[in-house]
């Protein structure tokens, strides 16, 4: 008590800090002191809030409220700068709140990578091995009692929060290095012994907290925990308030009637989509709310380019795509909605969204760039015509380097062409920049167009401009903090951190192009402050700030960017957009909407390869017919076909003349070897429309290696003509001494035509024309063999890495080692290749995550890669620590056929890699050889063997290839299966000829033994070409087993006598008999219902070893006993069937229609079981306090960090995404009059099996719940018939009724036809179900010309929600209707053939739920 009275009287002696004046908003005053550390204030006044606006003044008002009671705010406002600058802003003047009552602050960007290290205390080694704390910024404001701003607290993780919930309500929190934080009168109790030692600090009494979140819903993001919650007082920020608020006061005098109108329509669509009807806002067909930033883009845009007296449709659609992004991706109704507004304001129409067809050479409100003058070495003059005719002149930051001449004086030496389409989108950029924006590149939303020349943009921005470019590639695990900043480990030991290359190009001055920003998701909200206010916090207390006031000079913790520093971010186009294209990206940067390449222009550019003009013309019309049949949904499994590879296929034209089989190219270009049958359909009604027709394959005889080179004679056949010899020059292993070694060699090769085919068309493309290669198709075709072979023949070093699910980023690169407390890294074998000019073989590239295989992009793409020690990969050396891509380097990935979910696949199926690579890969498919040169390659290795034996198992084997192709069986039996066990088959039967058939087959066969579908259509094709095989499957391993080497017979010891059929017995204990009459179940007895003995009627199986009795004793069976067995079976059987409620006829129909599909139905099973196992897909989860080493967390596992390791776990939701639930799916089947009347055709049948191919899939899945389905079927007489309801449980009998009600309503219906209003009721109904995905796939065989129905009616219906996926199958008469393809891309099918119904309905759904 003393101690305590004693400090009370210091206290009381020390004299009070002076005030510096008093703060006084409304009703309230506050008293207002010096700050401490005054490098802790805000440095942005020039972007915050105008303090005299009502709006602002009335929440700073509140959170003064709320300062003085000593309670803490949260902040729920929309996506964007304004809660942020809210937080900063206060009354006087352009003070700053925190500035006004000094206090210093602190900020926090949330991310979904920020863990308990970076909300309390991160360690360090300091030089001498000592390891220190390092405050985080929530610990040093709650000590100097500063101001914590946590911005973005949607995005951290669940749990991590809740870290903070006792720094919260008590101000009380236990760091790491073993101090307490107290609450300030809890320490003021403490005794003289306590107060004085170190392991108690007091929390400060200024200490508060402002949290800032988007309200989750409507927007992406994780609820708040209730008790963290419950610690805040809450502001809901409103957006009308705040989209008005944010322009700068002087940009308010701005009264336009162009902006007037403007600014009215953003306002009204926000009111709008507040109002907007629960179901309109889940089928997302309202028009979305513009972004916060909306309205001050539009003021700063128009101030600095005054709008014309009108804009065209075009120029419209451009400068609202500027402003609203999201309107690129949102149904078509938005935009029809939004343009309705635009013609009632008196603008006129908008343009098509796509911009697509624009030849116009004007930027944004039609401004051209007119010139661009140096003015210093950071300052640039640009000037640009407006549409008046008069001249705008805007004084822009710039590089130091010499800028790229513009008007271009030589516009044929560029090496591109300044197209109008170019210049327009290059003006666009200027303008953007010239308002002090950094600009997004946003790409266009349909799947596959022309190039929109993103690279060739920015590289000419940047050349412009003088600027030195870095280029920073983004991949999925890329976290918020390596954004920012880097670990480093010194050579003492020592730790620290450097600046990453976005934060290296901010100091310099650079032009950071941000590569691939979609991939990165929500992550890259962690840029927003540095995006929007260009300030932000960096490590151990420094921070870069907007500008340095007079006190900051030589601060050693503040920085400035440079003023010249500029961000492009661009997509990688392998997600759809409304993925990542938020309303966080738009506040950002200044988006601009990509623009794709005119035909007219695209042309020019193919020309210039020297490419002959018609072949140039059936490209492009090929390339526009393909494009416009890719939907959205699409994006990630159909090949998209963009303009670099037409250019591709145009220069080997241009260059081989002879090599001019489109249909082969083009087929290659799209990996159409692969492709879904509704794909490949859809491909070939293409292919007939261009005039583009299959050649028969030429014969390649074997290659040579010659002084000259690898010489490939010329082709032979048919369709060959003008060809000539090929020689690939060899490698000059003086380039590579030490490379001698890295040569792969080959004892045995077997020449074929077709792999040789293949070699010489690699050899040109990655010695001859420069290109890195993929090479796809089933495992074990022989990818790796000739590509080995390959680079024997030309004498190439070969480097190998085989990636798996496991493999990271850092390993490609380096491989790590720890010497003496210090990390150290060693060049992988990529990096040996990159820089001595090796081969590459990337294995199993569809096995690594998507993100490790994306840096392949780049490198393939551009020839750059960023590495983890801060080197870069470059084709030209920029810079002293830059690593040359050497000439000779070529990447070659390997990879089984890509993932499509079409065919009985699931067992194979890798990540989308090839969506993720782009076009920036020369693809090949690496098929089955053929017959002849199968037959070949067998009489080569099995000379003694017959070439008929030889020639039916060949046969033989296609057959099984197309029998998995069609779905009939599950494995691809491909070159591994069908010819390298073919190889072993034969050298087997040449070793030991007394074997037979049978038994050399089960080399192939057992492991399909207990599948009797496989079974049943191996023995059909075995049969077919005369392959006398007895037994396959279980019976030939039971038979083998009784060759005499391996001879074991049961011989029972008591009587082996017969009497009569029977059940027998059942053991209550389930014990195990053998021999003897009495019990059923038992092995190797006689009478009674069991296994391996004789004389009983049926088999029954009860869990225990088998003895089987021998031969002798098994056929000595009386015929009367045979007959009374085969009674008794026959009467258990219609017993069964009686118990189903089914007759002999039945059960025989059913069992028909069954084993027609028998085949599909282990297809689609083994995909939809795939599909729901990759949701609970097990990956690494880092930062875990136990697991495996986290080789990118090594430098925190030296500082003694905890959460160092990597652990198997559930992959986590991306952000946003809502909680996986079951998909919702409707098949509606033709159960119309014309379905019977015309069933000579199989159309009924066909129908017919396929509802037993969905009844039979969805029955066997083990997780149900996710598939939500039934079936419906639609006549004359009624667009809904149940036929299946949905969790109607159905047995063999009520399958057996559905098929049946199906034929009978054929017979009994008026004819009619009622296929829209089928859809559309499905759809109706369906979209009302709470799920995840939305799915109607109906089946009609109308007339559409006889009863009406337009391509327009079908489309009404079939697009009538937007979340519901629609497909339709014309059979009959309706698949005769050619404009079903082209006015349905993607969604409508023509099955001439109704025996294909079963094979395109299942690729269908399979590639619809894949999504």
């Amino acid at each position: 008590m003393a101690h305590r009275r004693l400090k009370q009287i210091v206290k009381g002696l020390t004299p009070p800090q002076q005030s510096i004046g008093v703060l006084r908003l409304g009703d309230i005053s506050h008293e207002i002191y010096p700050a401490a550390e005054p490098s802790r204030l805000p440095h942005a006044e020039d972007v915050l809030l105008d303090t005299h606006d009502a709006y602002n003044l009335d929440n700073l008002h509140f959170m003064l409220q709320k300062y003085l009671l000593g309670q803490d705010v949260f902040l729920l406002s929309q996506p964007g700068p304004y809660a942020r600058r809210l937080a900063l802003t206060f009354y006087i003047g352009r003070l700053i709140f925190v500035r006004l009552i000094n206090s210093e602050f602190e900020l926090v960007a949330l991310h979904r990578d920020v863990g308990e290290t970076e909300l309390k205390q991160g360690r360090e080694i300091r030089l001498g091995g000592n390891l220190v704390y390092v405050d985080s910024a929530a610990v040093r404001a709650v000590k100097h009692g500063r101001v914590l701003i946590l911005e973005g607290v949607e995005k951290a993780e669940r749990g991590i929060m809740p870290v903070l919930n006792n720094l919260l309500e008590n101000r009380e929190i236990n760091l790491d290095d073993g101090t307490h934080i107290v609450h300030p009168h809890r320490f003021a109790l403490l005794d003289n012994e306590e107060a004085s030692s170190s392991a108690f600090i007091p929390a400060h009494k200024n200490f508060r907290v402002i949290a800032i979140a988007a309200p989750v819903p409507p927007y992406p993001g994780y609820p708040l925990d209730p008790p963290f919650r419950s610690r805040f007082q809450a502001r809901f920020v409103d957006p009308m308030g705040s989209l008005l608020a944010l322009p700068p006061p002087q940009s308010k005098e701005l009264q336009t009637d162009f902006y007037r109108k403007l600014r009215d329509i953003i306002m009204s669509t926000q009111i709008a989509s507040e109002s907007r009807h629960t179901l309109d806002a889940v089928a997302r067909s309202t028009l979305p709310a513009f972004p916060q930033t909306s309205l001050a883009k539009a003021q700063a845009l128009l101030s600095a380019f005054p709008a014309p007296a009108s804009l065209s449709p075009e120029q419209l659609a451009r400068l609202v795509l500027s402003l609203h992004p999201a309107l690129i991706h949102s149904p078509f109704v938005a935009w029809a909605m939004l343009s309705h507004q635009f013609e009632d304001a008196g603008f006129g129409p908008l343009g098509n969204p796509n911009l697509s067809g624009d030849e116009d050479d004007a930027g944004l409100l039609g401004y051209r760039l007119a010139r661009i003058e140096q003015v210093d070495s950071n300052t640039a003059r640009i000037f640009f015509d407006a549409p008046s005719g008069d001249t705008v002149t805007h004084t822009v930051p710039a590089g130091p380097h010499p800028y790229l001449a513009f008007p271009f004086t030589n516009p044929e030496m560029l090496g591109f062409v300044p197209s109008a389409r170019f210049m327009g989108l290059l003006s666009s950029l200027l303008q953007a920049h010239a308002l002090g924006w950094d600009v997004s590149y946003v790409p266009p939303a349909m799947p596959s167009t022309a190039s929109c020349s993103t690279s060739l943009l920015v590289r000419t921005f940047s050349g412009m401009l003088g600027y030195e470019l870095e280029d920073v590639h983004m991949y999925k695990e890329l976290g918020g903090r390596e954004l920012i900043m880097r670990r480093k480990v010194a050579e003492g030991g020592a730790t620290s951190w450097e600046p990453s290359p976005l934060i290296e190009g901010a100091w310099q001055g650079r032009l950071v192009h941000l590569s691939g920003m979609d991939v990165i998701g929500s992550t890259a909200g962690s840029l927003a402050r540095l995006m929007q206010d260009r300030e932000v916090e960096l490590w151990e207390k420094k921070r870069i700030v907007r500008r340095l006031v007079d006190e900051d000079q030589g601060s050693p913790d503040l920085s400035v960017a440079h003023r010249s520093f500029r961000v492009i971010s661009t997509a990688s186009k392998s997600l759809p957009l409304k993925d990542w294209l938020s309303d966080e990206h738009a506040n950002m940067f200044f988006p601009i909407a990509a623009q794709p390449m005119s035909p007219s222009e695209e042309s020019h550019i193919l020309l210039q390869t020297g490419c002959p003009a018609p072949v140039v013309n059936t490209l492009l019309a090929f390339a526009d017919k393909y494009r416009a049949g890719m939907t959205s949904d699409a994006v990630q499994k159909n090949r998209k076909l963009g303009t670099r590879s037409l250019v591709r296929i145009a220069h080997r034209v241009a260059r081989f003349p002879a090599d001019d089989d489109l249909y082969t190219l083009l087929s290659r270009a799209l990996l159409a070897e692969f492709l879904p049958a509704t794909e490949t359909m859809n491909l070939e009604n293409i292919f007939e429309e261009c005039g583009i027709k299959r050649r028969t394959p030429p014969f390649n005889p074997p290659a040579e290696v010659r002084d000259e080179g690898l010489f490939f004679p010329p082709a032979t056949g048919t369709s060959t003509k003008d060809t000539r010899a090929t020689i690939i020059p060899r490698f000059d292993t003086a380039q590579d001494p030490e490379g001698a070694s890295h040569v792969p060699h080959m004892d045995h090769f077997y020449d074929n035509s077709l792999q040789t085919g293949l070699m010489r068309d690699l050899a040109i493309d990655f010695e001859v024309l420069g290109e890195h290669l993929v090479l796809l198709g089933n495992q074990g075709v022989g990818k790796n063999k000739v590509v080995d072979r390959l680079c024997q023949l030309l004498g190439r070093p070969r480097e190998y890495i085989q990636l798996h699910r496991d493999t990271t980023v850092n390993q490609l690169m380096f491989q790590t080692v720890l010497e003496n407390g210090v990390i150290k890294y060693t060049d992988s074998p990529l990096l040996r290749a990159i820089t001595l000019g090796r081969v590459i073989v990337i294995d199993e590239a569809d096995k690594a995550a998507e993100h490790v295989v994306a840096i392949f992009r780049s490198l393939a793409g551009h020839g750059q890669l960023t590495l983890a020690d801060g080197r870069r990969v470059r084709e030209t050396k920029e810079r002293d620590s830059d690593l040359v891509v050497h000439p000779n380097f070529r990447l070659i990935l390997l990879a089984n056929r890509p993932g499509y979910p079409d065919a009985a696949f699931a067992a194979f199926l890798g990540n989308h890699f090839l969506q993720v690579l782009g076009d920036n890969f020369c693809c090949h498919a690496v098929t089955n050889p053929d017959m002849a040169s199968e037959r070949k390659l067998l009489s080569q290795l099995a000379p003694h063997l017959s070439e008929d034996l030889i020639l039916r198992l060949v046969a033989a084997f296609q057959d099984l290839r197309k029998a998995y192709e069609s779905g009939t069986v599950i494995y691809p039996y491909s070159l591994r299966g069908k010819i390298k066990q073919l190889l072993n088959l034969v050298r087997h039967m040449q070793a030991y000829p007394d074997d037979s058939l049978d038994a050399a087959l089960r080399n192939v066969f057992d492991f399909d033994v207990y599948k009797p579908e496989t079974i049943a259509k191996l023995a059909s094709i075995l049969d077919h070409h005369g392959l006398v095989v007895k037994n396959i499957g279980i019976s030939a391993a039971r038979e083998a087993s009784q060759k005499k080497v391996l001879d074991v017979k049961f011989e029972p010891k008591d009587s082996t006598s017969l009497s009569e059929p029977k059940f027998g017995k059942v053991d209550p204990d389930n014990e195990a008999h053998t021999g003897g009459n009495t019990w059923a179940g038992g092995t190797g007895g006689r009478d009674s219902a069991g296994l391996g003995g004789r004389g009983g009627y049926m088999r029954l199986f009860s869990g225990h070893d088998v003895k089987q009795v021998s031969d002798a004793l098994k056929n000595d069976v009386p015929d009367h006993i045979k007959e009374r067995a085969r009674e008794m079976a026959r009467l258990e059987l219609a017993r069964r069937l009686e118990e189903l409620n089914m007759s002999a006829g039945e059960a025989k129909g059913y069992g028909a229609l069954y084993a027609a599909v028998e085949g599909h139905i282990a297809s689609l099973h083994d995909l939809l079981e795939n599909l729901a196992a990759r949701e609970e897909e097990r990956v690494w989860v880092k930062r875990q306090t136990d697991g495996e080493l986290d080789d990118s967390r090594l430098t925190e596992g030296l500082t003694g960090e905890a959460t160092v390791y990597k652990r198997r776990g559930m992959a986590k939701p991306e952000l946003g995404r809502p909680q996986l639930k079951p998909k919702r799916i409707r098949f509606l089947f033709d159960v119309s009059a014309s379905m019977y009347r015309f069933q000579y055709d199989g159309r009924l049948k066909r129908s017919m099996e396929t509802a037993v191919m969905l009844m039979e899939t969805f029955d066997r899945l083990t997780r149900k719940e996710k598939f939500v389905w039934d079936i419906y079927g639609h006549s004359g007489d009624s667009a809904s018939i149940p036929l299946v309801e949905v969790g109607q449980e159905l047995e063999i009998k009520d399958r057996w009724k559905v098929v049946d009600k199906m034929e009978t309503i054929t017979q009994y219906t008026f004819a009619g036809d009622y296929t829209l209003e089928a859809i559309d009721k499905a759809v109706t109904e369906i979209a009302q179900f709470d799920g995840d995905d939305w799915f109607v796939i109906a089946i009609t065989d109308a007339n559409f010309a006889r009863y009406g129905i337009t391509a327009e009616d079908l489309q009404r219906v079939m697009n009538r929600n937007p979340k519901v996926h629609t497909a339709l199958i014309c059979i009959g008469e309706g698949a005769e209707v050619s404009w079903i393809p082209k006015n349905l891309p993607g969604r409508g099918y023509r099955v001439a053939d109704t025996a294909d119904i079963p094979a395109v309905l299942r690729s269908i759904l399979s590639t619809m739920v894949d999504q």
